[in-house]
Order: structure tokens, then C-alpha cells, then sequence
């Protein structure tokens, strides 16, 4: 998990660039790369940050998996970001109690974590990341089913390459799933990610290198392509994400309220438990055209945290820490 985690840092940051310049759905900002660049490096290193801390000697994959997720989930950026580590989340969950990794395991964390991430979403699209984590999710349980139980590596690494190439597959398929990436001519930045981000597991449980010519021929993905955003209209409004604590009629509640005034909802459950008061932990993402409705929104319903403002119209410095003022980030 740490050296798949931090493969996935590196790729992610070796071809940011590239995946902003195709980025141009839900909204042309540029920041898909850098949204989930961060949100990648985030996880990497929660698990390497203190060697003595509750990780150190852990060997229960879904343990370790799951403070990944959760750091990720506490510091997403952008859509991307955050459907990425409500995948990390819910992949963890089959995971727990067990030493390593099998078949079976994986198709079964891929297929919760592709249930996850596209019920986080008010209103999930095909040709998305999304796609691409449930084209993984269907091959490498395809895979699974024909090994009878085999919890062997070598069929570990079959089912590797099956969600890789399912991955991809979907990749293609963006393309003409979305009219704006048809109009375009491009594939989806976020599924490219997490093609991406799923070839990285498999160099890291396989020992295996990248697949350098995985990328070939991805519409919009070659280095001498333009930045196809540059030349999309402005997106009006702003992107908030905040992480609060409500009960499950109050999520609900915010959920319902936020899709009345906003778009790209996405709300997800930070961990398992809950406080005393019965308060689950959320992390909130929504587009809306003004940040004070949202913020007062959803400060009538908890004290939340992590409060970010961001511009759509303005792509983020993926090297800047965001700066706090008046109880936002910006």
C-alpha cells in the first residue's frame, strides 16, 4: 500500500500538467491534475509521516489502506480529488483484518470502492472517473471468478492487468460518453488519473514497471497538445468543501439543500463511527455561484472545518499551501 501510494504520488505529479490540459467536464478549470496530485500526496504521506505513529508494523492491509483514505478524505481537492479518496475509503473496508492482498480482494475492494464513489455523488455521469473505477471494478471481478478461489499471486497479478485494461477501456470510452469531451475531441482528466493511479497498483504488487506506452494514442494527451481548457469560457462561481459533523438526517438535509443551490455535490462519510451525540464526520464538495449561501447553509446545520473557497475560473498552484482568512481558504 505505501509503495503503490507513493508511486501514484509520483505519476500523478509527473503528468499533472497533462491532465489539466484536459480537463475542461464538470467545468474547464484546469485543476485536475493538481486536485488530485494533492489529494494523492496526502495519502502517501500520512502513511510515512511518523514511522513510531498507529501504522508502524501494521500488516492489516485494510488498516493501513484505511488511514490513507481518511487523510485523503480530510485534505481532497476538487471533484477529483475527492471521489478518489472516497474510493480509498471504501476499498479499505474489504480489506480489513487481512495480511495481503488476493484476487478475490481486490475485485472486491474495487467493486465497493466504484459503489462509493459513484453514490457520494447527487448526480453521478458516466464517462468520468467514475467509469473508469467501475470498468476496473467489472474486469478484475470477471477475472476473479474464473480463478476458483486462487489466491495465488499469480492470480493476483491477472486480475491486475484485467482492472488495468478495464480501466482503459473505459478511458477510450469517455470520449464519446460525454458531448463535451466529444465536441472536444479529448478523454476524461479524471479517469486518465485514475487509469493512472490503478496501473501504479500493479507496479507496486507485481514489482513490475509503469506501462510507459499505457497513454498512447489517449486523445488530447500528447505532449504537443494544447491546453485544450485555455480556450473554454470562464466557469462563473466556486468550488466549497468543507469536512462536518452531522447526523444522518441533517447530511441528508445539507445533501438535499446544496443540490437546490449548487452542482457537483458530492458528500461523503469520513470513517465508521460516530460521537456521542450519534454525529457522523462529512466531507462536503459543491459548485455554487456564491460561497456565502453555501457557507451559511452549512453552518446552520453543524460547525464545520476545513472550510475552502476556491474560483473555478482559477486553476490552483499545485506547489501552494491554501491561506486562511476569516474562517476560509482560498
Amino acid at each position: 500500500m505505501k509503495r503503490w501510494l507513493g508511486k501514484a504520488e509520483t505519476a500523478i505529479g509527473n503528468h499533472s500538467d497533462r491532465l489539466n490540459a484536459i480537463n475542461i467536464f464538470p467545468v474547464a478549470d484546469g485543476d485536475t491534475g493538481t486536485n488530485l496530485y494533492l489529494t494523492v500526496r496526502a495519502a502517501a504521506r500520512a502513511l510515512n509521516a511518523d514511522p513510531s505513529g498507529p501504522e508502524a508494523g501494521q500488516s492489516d492491509v485494510g488498516a493501513v489502506l484505511a488511514r490513507a483514505g481518511q487523510a485523503a478524505m480530510e485534505q481532497a481537492r476538487g471533484n477529483s480529488g475527492t471521489l478518489f479518496s472516497v474510493f480509498l475509503c471504501a476499498a479499505a473496508e474489504p480489506l480489513v483484518g487481512h495480511t495481503r492482498l488476493t484476487s478475490t480482494l481486490l475485485a472486491a475492494a474495487l467493486n465497493r470502492a466504484q459503489i462509493r464513489a459513484w453514490s457520494a455523488l447527487s448526480d453521478p455521469v458516466p464517462g468520468t472517473m467514475l467509469s473508469v473505477m467501475e470498468g476496473a471494478a467489472r474486469s478484475a471481478a470477471a477475472v476473479d471468478a474464473g480463478q476458483n478461489g486462487d489466491d495465488s499471486n499469480h492470480a493476483l497479478g491477472l486480475a491486475l492487468d484485467a482492472a488495468v485494461e478495464g480501466a482503459l477501456a473505459a478511458v477510450i470510452r469517455t470520449e464519446v460518453q460525454l458531448d463535451a469531451l466529444q465536441a472536444a475531441h479529448v478523454v476524461d482528466a479524471g479517469g486518465v488519473g485514475m487509469l493512472l493511479i490503478l496501473d501504479c497498483l500493479r507496479s507496486a504488487v507485481l514489482g513490475e514497471e509503469l506501462q510507459s506506452e499505457l497513454l498512447d494514442g489517449l486523445h488530447g494527451y500528447d505532449v504537443q497538445d494544447p491546453h485544450i481548457h485555455n480556450d473554454m469560457p470562464d466557469d462563473d462561481g466556486v468550488e466549497v468543501m468543507c469536512t462536518i459533523s452531522l447526523s444522518p438526517l441533517n447530511a441528508a438535509t445539507l445533501r438535499q439543500r446544496l443540490d437546490e443551490i449548487g452542482e457537483s455535490v458530492i458528500m461523503s462519510q469520513v470513517g465508521n463511527s460516530s460521537d456521542a451525540d450519534g454525529n457522523y464526520r462529512w466531507r462536503v464538495h459543491v459548485h455554487v455561484a456564491d460561497a456565502d449561501p453555501a457557507v451559511r447553509l452549512i453552518r446552520s446545520l453543524g460547525d464545520p472545518t476545513q472550510i475552502t473557497v476556491s474560483e473555478l475560473a482559477l486553476p490552483r498552484d499545485p506547489q501552494a499551501d491554501p491561506v486562511n482568512f476569516n474562517g476560509h481558504e482560498r
